[in-house]
């Protein structure tokens, strides 16, 4: 799987209060959680982003509570991929199971705001088109990269086990 898209560019420990507000998780409605995605870090996040667009972030990306709304708001906005220094293991395993696909790479620090991206999953290399650098993540074992592609944990256990 190959994805490429414009960077949105965020620091470290984004909890997931920033990517998510707790007020708005009454509602599992993916397209008004998607709506209210970023908005105290960047208020207009929702209503820039494009489909296919990828969050860069440093270290500790999704700390916080264990709230499975953030990964659903950032992939209802249309993000491709999530790529980060390091991730909250269980914003980590919240991804996995809604099949966000998110990547760990110390090549962050060479990616600015507005960049585009090319990340190759099969090959575990990112390349920014915006300056020509290429960097290197360890890719995912083969069976999450199955449930990421099926959509999540959930359709990935349908597919295999429910015929």
């Amino acid at each position: 799987m190959i994805v490429k898209g414009k960077v949105w560019k965020f620091g470290d420990h984004i909890n997931t209060d920033d990517i998510i507000a707790a007020r708005y998780l009454n509602t599992t409605d993916v397209k008004e959680l998607a709506s209210h995605c970023m908005e105290s870090i960047f208020p207009d996040f929702s209503r820039k982003v494009s489909i296919n667009d990828i969050i860069v972030a440093g270290e500790n990306f999704g700390c916080g509570s264990s709230r499975e709304h953030a990964p659903i708001a950032i992939k209802g906005c249309g993000i491709s991929v999530v790529v980060a220094k390091s991730f909250a293991r269980i914003f980590f395993r919240n991804a996995i199971n809604i099949g966000l696909p998110i990547v760990e790479t110390d090549f962050v620090d060479k990616i600015s705001q507005s960049d585009i991206l090319e990340v190759n999953f099969d090959t575990g290399t990112i390349v920014n088109l915006t300056t020509g650098e290429k960097g290197n993540f360890i890719k995912y074992p083969e069976f999450l990269q199955e449930i990421v592609k099926s959509g999540g944990l959930m359709s990935w256990a349908k597919e295999k086990y429910i015929k």
